[in-house]
């Protein structure tokens, strides 16, 4: 059973005659009364009674009737929402971030605009990793990834760097370098360190302590976290110092004083991962809103040392 059945079928009804059905579908009498004979043989029995030059439904084809208007409506709500979907206004975009992404003010911006902008969107988030996060991306479990660098990643994958960070010292409150304005790394020479490691070796972490050694001393490790949020709360613990991305201000904890540092190198780093053959129009929306922020346009991905 065809839809365009159905619709000769409806027309049919609605007109009680075949010409005139014939004329409100643009085609021929003797074509319209072949394809009504076709869908009567397959439901197995006649729909119409034919009444003079007329024809009027029979208790089988009013029976049909609303059946068939209902799938016709219905198919025409499908189309709209496959053409929805591939201007990118309806469907679900599935975004991962790093715990601490979410504290930066580019991805708050753009997760209270993405549904605003695009209500018939529904926005699926996923934090973990970074390292998990890109291979969900590269298997196709997620369309995207707010993750920190650098980051083992095959061909399949895309990176869009957003503006680096500059760094802060977060320091106990009570510290003696707490009533500054600026700080140095070499201040903290002396004071224990908070340090938060990634499953790669390799990180912000990684390129701090390398600052530090290029300052002229060796960071005391006193504490290792999982991430840049349990550091914060360490230091607030007053179990030592942390260097942190200037937007974990926003984590706003109890015994805590937060110091813009004089350091040109490193900058926290922040960007978003999609697949390097992604066509999708909600990914392609969720880039648009990206632009103001992007450092450059999209690039393949850096390997991990």
């Amino acid at each position: 059973m065809e839809l365009r059945h159905l619709r000769y079928f409806v027309v049919t009804a609605q007109t009680e005659h075949f010409t005139r059905a014939a004329e409100r579908l643009g085609m021929a009498q003797p074509p319209l009364s072949q394809q009504i004979r076709e869908l009567e043989r397959e439901i197995g029995t006649p729909l119409f009674d034919r009444v003079g030059r007329g024809v009027v439904l029979n208790a089988a084809g009013r029976a049909f009737l609303p059946c068939a208007q209902d799938i016709l409506a219905r198919a025409e709500q499908a189309r709209d929402v496959a053409r929805r979907a591939a201007r990118g206004e309806a469907g679900m975009l599935k975004l991962g971030f790093t715990e601490s992404a979410s504290f930066n003010d580019t991805v708050i911006r753009v997760l209270g605009a993405y549904p605003e902008k695009h209500p018939g969107v529904e926005l699926r988030l996923e934090e973990a990793p970074s390292e998990t996060l890109i291979q969900r991306v590269a298997d196709g479990a997620l369309d995207a990834a707010f993750v920190r660098p650098p980051f083992s990643a095959s061909g399949l994958i895309r990176y869009v760097p957003l503006t680096p960070e500059p760094l802060m010292a977060a320091l106990p409150a009570g510290h003696p370098l707490a009533g500054r304005d600026t700080l140095q790394l070499a201040d903290l020479s002396d004071a224990p360190f908070i340090e938060y490691t990634r499953q790669s070796g390799y990180g912000l972490s990684a390129d701090i302590i390398a600052a530090c050694r290029r300052a002229g001393f060796n960071p005391a490790i006193r504490q290792r976290a999982p991430q840049l949020s349990s550091a914060i709360n360490l230091v607030a613990a007053g179990l030592g110092v942390a260097i942190v991305p200037a937007s974990m201000q926003h984590v706003r904890v109890r015994g805590i004083h937060y110091l813009p540092l004089r350091l040109d190198w490193p900058r926290a780093v922040l960007g978003l991962v999609i697949r390097h053959d992604e066509r999708s129009s909600l990914v392609s929306h969720l880039l648009d809103l990206l632009a103001p922020d992007t450092t450059e346009s999209l690039q393949t991905a850096s390997q991990t040392p």
